[in-house]
């Protein structure tokens, strides 16, 4: 790779909840990836123009607020039309199984439930970049 992974670490809606996600950027960025971060209270929209703008291989979406069937196809949706077609969308936060594997099969990669590692998450993100991105 010519250059560090770069990832987009965003939070969507009304959720405040922002530990989980710092945590995750502070190991990403730990692991040497370059990673932005939104902030709270941004809007699918807002988070696939930054993802363009930034040029990113991956965008990791926090949500704790139960509003993920919602939030991940309209980022999805968003992705394709501003053709992000190689960008990867992950996250994470309180989502159900059979949630998780609905987002999948629309295009949405691996979902990390609560208690997973950060070394599980730069591994993934790490493993698909390298499979999938040409940099």
């Amino acid at each position: 790779m010519n250059r560090p992974i770069r990832v987009l670490v965003a939070k969507c809606g009304l959720d405040g909840h922002d530990r989980g996600a710092k945590i995750i950027a502070t190991s990403l960025r730990d692991a040497g990836m370059e990673v932005i971060y939104t902030g709270l209270r941004q809007t699918p929209e807002m988070i696939v123009n930054t993802a363009l703008q930034e040029d990113v291989d991956a965008i990791g979406v926090s949500i704790l607020s139960g509003a993920h069937m919602t939030v991940f196809p309209k980022i999805m949706n968003l992705m394709k039309e501003k053709h992000l077609d190689d960008v990867l969308l992950t996250g994470g936060g309180i989502i159900p199984e059979e949630d998780m594997k609905q987002l999948n099969d629309i295009g949405v990669g691996k979902l990390f439930p609560p208690g997973t590692t950060t070394t599980d998450i730069v591994e993934y993100i790490t493993n698909w970049t390298k499979a999938n991105r040409d940099f």
